[in-house]
Order: C-alpha cells, then sequence, then structure tokens
C-alpha cells in the first residue's frame, strides 16, 4: 500500500495556541477563605483537566488562591462553578475579573 502526500492547508499548519481565539477570554479569579492547604489547587486541576482551558492555578502569600484561565466563557464558568460546588465548605468569596485572552498558555498547570 502506498500513501501519497496530500497539501495541508496553511490555514491548519498556522494555528497556534500563541494566538488566541477571538471568543477566547480571560479570567482572573481569586478564591478567599480556608483554601490554603486543603487540595484546592489540585482539584481545580482536576476539573480543569475535563474542559477545554489553559491556564494555571497557584497559592498567594496572603492566604487566598489565584486562578488565572483563558478559554470560552462557558468552559471557565463551568470550571468555577464546579469548584464552587466541590469546596463550598472552604470558599468564603470569589472575585472574579474578565479580559481578553493573551494566548500565552498552552496547558494548564499548578505552580508553585
Amino acid at each position: 500500500m502506498q500513501f501519497s502526500r496530500l497539501p495541508i492547508p496553511w490555514s491548519i499548519v498556522s494555528q497556534t495556541r500563541t494566538q488566541p481565539a477571538t471568543s477566547h477570554k480571560r479570567r482572573t479569579i481569586h478564591f478567599h477563605g480556608r483554601v490554603q492547604g486543603v487540595g484546592f489547587r489540585y482539584t481545580t486541576r482536576n476539573i480543569v483537566l475535563r474542559y477545554d482551558v489553559s491556564g494555571y492555578v497557584r497559592n498567594l502569600p496572603d492566604g487566598r488562591v489565584q486562578l488565572i484561565m483563558e478559554g470560552h466563557d462557558s468552559e471557565m464558568e463551568e470550571v468555577v462553578d464546579e469548584l464552587r460546588r466541590k469546596m463550598s465548605c472552604f470558599i468564603r468569596k470569589i472575585d472574579s475579573d474578565a479580559g481578553p485572552a493573551t494566548g500565552e498558555f498552552e496547558q494548564f498547570s499548578i505552580r508553585h
């Protein structure tokens, strides 16, 4: 059997995660409460892996957890809703800011 090489459309080759899709947004979320030392970052990562979202989660020196993610609004909202349900006993307050996506993330990670 012989395979022939088909030309790949340039539009597919030139697409990278460094250029965010126009429908992608960026959200910076701060979780207040007893959110450190309770598996919050690992729970966040496990939830995010089920969605098309990139970014990171990290502990802040002041006791908050910061979540920065880029993706579709609906996907990011699902992440926050699921986190709110699973970690509700630890969350006292959630602050959220939205802006344009930068495309700087290729995946989701836990930062230390």
